[in-house]
C-alpha cells in the first residue's frame, strides 16, 4: 500500500450509498481511513489506522457514484467525504471531486479542519459546494483534551471558509459534562456569529453505541462513566445557542 499514486487511489474504510445524514437529500457517503484526532468519543475507531482499509481507484469509486446519480442528484444530494479524516488524502479528494463536478454532482466534506490550510486543502474547497466542520469544543484547552489537539486550526479553518463564502454546516456533539456547558455554549454561539456562511447548525447528541468498537480492539472506552445525550440536553443547548 505505500507505494500507489495517492491522487489516484484512497485508502477506503466503508461506503454508504444512499445515506441522508451527512448533507443535504440523499448522499453517497465515502468513509475515508485514518485519522489523526483521538476523540473520546468517537464512534468510528476503526477508522483511525493509515495503514489499513480497502485501496480504490479514484475510476472505481466514480463508477459506483455514477450508479446511484438518478437518485442523489434529483434530491439535492451529492457525494460527501466523511471519515476518518478525508483531508489526509488531500491529493486524490482534488482528483474525486475535479471528476465529480465534470459529472455535475453535488460535493461535500466532512471535517474537523485541524489543518494547516496548504495550497492543496485551498484546491479541494474551491472544489467543495459545501463543508460539514466539526467543532469539537471552542475552549482551547478543553478540546485538546477530549480530541488531542488544541482548537486553533479549526477556528482558522472556519474563518477561512467565512472569508472564501463557501457553505458551511456547523457540527457540535453534546457530550453531556463535557461540550454543553453554559459558558462554552456562550463561546461557541459568540463565534459562530463572526462567519457568515453558516447555513446550519447541528446538534449531535452523544451516544456510546461506537463503545464496542473500542472492545473489539482491545482498547479502554474513555468516556465509559458518560451518560448518552438526552433530548432535553440537546433542546438545553439549542437554547443557549439561540437555534
Amino acid at each position: 500500500m505505500e507505494n500507489f499514486d495517492n491522487s489516484k487511489y484512497a485508502l477506503i474504510h466503508s461506503i454508504e450509498s444512499l445515506g441522508t445524514v451527512d448533507g443535504p437529500g440523499i448522499r453517497f457517503v465515502l468513509f475515508f481511513q485514518g485519522c489523526i484526532l483521538r476523540c473520546k468519543y468517537c464512534h468510528n475507531r476503526d477508522t483511525w489506522t493509515q495503514n489499513s482499509g480497502t485501496l480504490m481507484h479514484v475510476d472505481e469509486i466514480i463508477a459506483k457514484v455514477k450508479r446511484y446519480k438518478n437518485f442523489i442528484v434529483p434530491s439535492g444530494g451529492g457525494v460527501t467525504a466523511t471519515g476518518g479524516e478525508p483531508l489526509l488524502q488531500v491529493k486524490f479528494l482534488i482528483e474525486l471531486f475535479s471528476k465529480l463536478k465534470k459529472e455535475n454532482i453535488p460535493t461535500a466534506l466532512d471535517t474537523s479542519g485541524m489543518f494547516e490550510l496548504t495550497e492543496d486543502i485551498k484546491k479541494v474547497l474551491e472544489l467543495t459546494d459545501l463543508v460539514l466542520l466539526d467543532i469539537k469544543h471552542i475552549v482551547p484547552e478543553k478540546c485538546k483534551n477530549l480530541v488531542g489537539f488544541s482548537n486553533e486550526k479549526e477556528l482558522a479553518f472556519a474563518r477561512y471558509l467565512s472569508e472564501k463564502n463557501i457553505p458551511m454546516w456547523i457540527r457540535q456533539v453534546i457530550i453531556p459534562g463535557i461540550t454543553n456547558g453554559e459558558n462554552d455554549l456562550l463561546l461557541l454561539k459568540k463565534f459562530l456569529a463572526t462567519l457568515n456562511n453558516v447555513q446550519k447548525i447541528e446538534l449531535l447528541p452523544y451516544h456510546s453505541l461506537g463503545k464496542y468498537k473500542w472492545e473489539r480492539l482491545g482498547v479502554n472506552y474513555p468516556l465509559e462513566n458518560v451518560p448518552d445525550a438526552t433530548s432535553e440536553d440537546i433542546e438545553n443547548a439549542k437554547k443557549i445557542l439561540e437555534i
